[in-house]
Formats: structure tokens, sequence, C-alpha cells
């Protein structure tokens, strides 16, 4: 664990912050962008996310197996990538993304069942511009587990968003990742303090296999290494 986590984290409760939202009576998994391009460390905005594909596809069996929604996300431009705003201006590396390329397509290690949706979005969170909200919605679902890439990125703005939405916003420690360490252990720690709860991997599947799993105590929660 960091340094400065335990003395910022002290000081956060002792300010209010930190809470849990707990989980609900049901939920689903968002995948985000779990695609060639950000899975193939030989695309420039790739990484060697071995790990995070491994732990999500436990997590994608559990849901199978239970009946738990999911939702794949994927990032994809025209050809004249104007529909990504400003973003590309930011990370020119985006352009790759084109439609209908390798690149956009799910990572054939976790690859979607054909009733599960591959949502296309232009920016980084998994709800803005998408009808995922509405998707969810209609099937009930009142939490949002949450894995992909990057945790700095669109798992973060996701995070927000779910939030914002009215989801219960759970992470999954062990099913995002980051292109380095600095950002992802920040990120996790920020998301677990304001806007959703960073969970073990365990604890998510035993939520997921409908088994019993004693909520936190006071004072007692998960804390992202």
């Amino acid at each position: 664990m960091s340094d400065w986590v335990p003395h910022t984290r002290r000081d956060y409760l002792e300010k209010g912050l930190a809470g849990r939202v707990g989980w609900g009576t049901k939920a689903a998994l968002v995948v985000v962008d779990l695609s060639n391009g950000f899975t193939d460390p030989a695309s420039p905005l790739g990484g060697d996310l071995s790990d995070v594909l491994t732990a999500t596809g436990e997590l994608l069996r559990a849901c199978r197996e239970h009946g738990h929604p999911v939702v794949y996300l994927t990032v994809a431009y025209g050809p004249d990538r104007s529909d990504a705003g400003t973003f590309i201006d930011k990370v020119p590396a985006l352009g790759i993304l084109a439609e209908g390329s390798h690149w956009v397509e799910i990572d054939s290690r976790i690859a979607p069942e054909p009733e599960e949706p591959v949502v296309v979005k232009k920016f980084a969170s998994a709800f803005f511009g998408t009808d995922v909200a509405e998707r969810l919605h209609r099937h009930s679902v009142d939490t949002v587990v949450l894995a992909g890439c990057s945790t700095s990125g669109c798992i973060r703005a996701s995070a927000i968003d779910a939030m914002q939405n009215g989801f219960r916003t759970i992470v999954v420690e062990e099913a995002v990742g980051d292109r380095a360490q600095g950002p992802h252990r920040a990120n996790l720690f920020d998301i677990d303090s304001k806007y959703g709860d960073v969970v073990p991997l365990e604890e998510a599947l035993v939520r997921l296999r409908g088994q019993n799993l004693e909520e936190p105590r006071a004072g007692r929660r998960h804390q992202p290494a």
C-alpha cells in the first residue's frame, strides 16, 4: 500500500468521505473497453491486461451461470473521426479505433455470448451518449459491477456516471487495469472514496453467485492496495 494511503483514508473518514454503498438486489456486469485496441500490447493504446482478462472471465462465468445481465462497451469511430470530438486531439492514438477494424473487437479471451450486447461509445464513460443506463433500468438492475480499462480513464468516468444514474457502483479491483500503476492505484482509492465501492474479486464472485456474505462492519472495509 502506498505510504500516503492510510493517512489520507483516516483523514477522509474523519471528514465524512469513504462510506459504503453496498450491493442491491440485482446486479449487472458492465465490461468497459476490453477490446483488442486496449488489450494487445502491439497497439499504441494497449498493454498487458492478461490478469484483468482472467478476472473478468471469472465474473462473466458467474453472471452467465446465475442470470445477471452483461453489457460490453467498445470505442469505435467513423472514417473521418469527427465523432471523436476533441478527445482525439488529446489522445491521437484513438485514431486506430476505426469502425469495423480488428482493434475495436472485444478480445476473444472474453468474447461476448450472442445475446450479450456490445455497445459502441465515443468517449470515456460507458453511459455518456449511450443507452446503457436505459438497458439496465429495463432489467431492474440497481447495482453496476465494472470491469475493464483504463482505471484512470474510462473506468473512473463510468463509475461516476453509474452513480449519477442512480446505480450502486462496484469496481472489482482485479478486473480493472491501467497503463501504469500510479494512476491505477490513485484512481482506485479515489473511486472508493467518493463514487462506489472497490471490492476484491472474491467478494464480487460470492455476491454474483447469490451466496451469503456478511456486510463489512463499521470501520472494516476492503482497502485497495
